[in-house]
């Protein structure tokens, strides 16, 4: 990042301070330094702004992570394997992969195999969407989750929509 900095400073001081034209040796600027200017401002900018998306990132889907056992579950992305074995249309949504017991998700009744689709009204459709959603909705007293689940295994009709209600924590 520094050696943009410094490109992009070289750029404007070669922009502020004229040369000499070795024909008629009057000072002008060259069109090519506005250009220079231009290109190391959008790559310094590019860059940071690649740094940060990088570095939220990576952290959202830990946060998130943590948030979720902190919530009572163990989730994950829907990537395409878990798309598949659980014949999904997208591969959209976070698994749940574990409840764990005396949790406010568990008293709730979210299951196993669960793919949450939304918190409060708002679409989950990743990680970063879950880590938001739940951060705030774990602020509130009463939360909604809104999951696809799989049916019992005699039943025929296959996977259902549900809602849960989730109350306050008691101690």
């Amino acid at each position: 990042m520094s050696r943009l900095f410094s490109l992009l400073l070289y750029a404007i001081s070669y922009q502020l301070f004229p040369r000499r034209d070795t024909n008629d040796g009057r000072l002008k600027r060259t069109t090519w330094g506005w250009t220079i200017c231009l290109i190391s401002a959008l790559l310094a900018v590019a860059t940071a702004v690649a740094q940060a998306e990088a570095q939220s990132g990576e952290m959202m889907e830990e946060e998130a992570s943590r948030l979720g056992e902190e919530f009572g579950i163990v989730v994950g992305a829907v990537d395409e394997a878990i798309q598949k074995e659980l014949h999904l249309e997208r591969p959209q949504g976070v698994a749940v992969f574990e409840v764990i017991g005396n949790s406010r998700a568990d008293y709730a009744g979210i299951k196993v195999r669960s793919v949450i689709k939304e918190i409060n009204k708002q679409e989950i459709r990743n990680m970063g969407d879950f880590g938001r959603a739940i951060k705030k909705a774990m602020k509130e007293c009463n939360v909604t989750v809104g999951t696809y689940e799989p049916a019992d295994p005699g039943d025929p009709v296959g996977w259902g929509v549900n809602f849960h209600f989730v109350g306050c924590k008691r101690d």
